[in-house]
């Protein structure tokens, strides 16, 4: 774990909301959020379902605004952005991994993970060795050439995660990332992403039921309608 004394917060949360219409009411999801998060730290998201861990991952990648409060950037808020900057944070500066790992099957597992770099307009032959670092990274240097289809769920999950990885994001963000595999697997796919915060100095966020998992983290942040307390 990173020596908070000795840096900055990457991230800070302040009074955070966030409420949507329902039944000609309001729903809140949560209310009073405030937290810091730093470099090289890990950070497990538990509670219930509905309570609220994938709406507050959703606000730290600007997939979503709060209803009130602020989540800085580096000091900077990301309600100030604009769009064309918020598209940069979300492209640039955030990796993300789902539980479902929205590979596209025909592809093979570089051209997974390469394609986000792709579709900004890079050149394949410049991005090709970074897709393949990434597989490295994850184990996976001999599967690059095969089809996503042909991997196993828990190959399949590490190419998603070096797929999140192959822009070097200052934040990486997990939303139930075993939810579809066996326990052994899931467990060596959390080892890989606890990884990330030691070996890149990245900041991670994951959401997850598994309170085994959720413990492995440097903080756990229990998230509910009150708000959030920290175990």
């Amino acid at each position: 774990m990173t020596d908070i004394a000795s840096v900055s917060p990457l991230i800070r949360a302040e009074g955070l909301a966030k409420r949507y219409p329902s039944g000609g009411g309001v729903l809140t999801v949560f209310q009073g959020v405030s937290f810091e998060l730093y470099p090289g730290q890990s950070v497990a998201l538990v509670g219930e379902s509905g309570a609220g861990k994938s709406t507050l991952l959703h606000l730290l990648g600007a997939l979503d605004l709060p209803s009130e409060g602020t989540i800085r950037f580096e000091g900077r808020p990301l309600q100030d952005a604009s769009d064309a900057e918020l598209a940069r944070y979300r492209n640039e500066q955030v990796g993300y991994v789902w539980q479902s790992y929205h590979l596209l099957p025909e592809f093979t597992a570089l051209e997974n993970v390469i394609m986000p770099l792709l579709i900004a307009g890079r050149k394949r032959a410049d991005v090709e060795p970074a897709g393949s670092q990434a597989l490295q990274r994850m184990g996976l240097g001999a599967r690059e050439t095969h089809q996503a289809g042909e991997l196993s769920g828990g190959e399949q999950q590490r190419v998603a995660i070096a797929r999140a990885l192959v822009r070097d994001p200052r934040l990486v963000l997990a939303d139930e990332p075993t939810g579809n595999l066996d326990h052994r697997t899931g467990e060596a796919i959390i080892s890989q992403l606890l990884a990330l915060p030691r070996d890149a100095g990245v900041a991670f966020v994951m959401a997850t039921h598994n309170l085994d998992f959720a413990r492995l983290c440097d903080r756990v942040f229990h998230v509910s309608a009150g708000g959030l307390t920290v175990e």
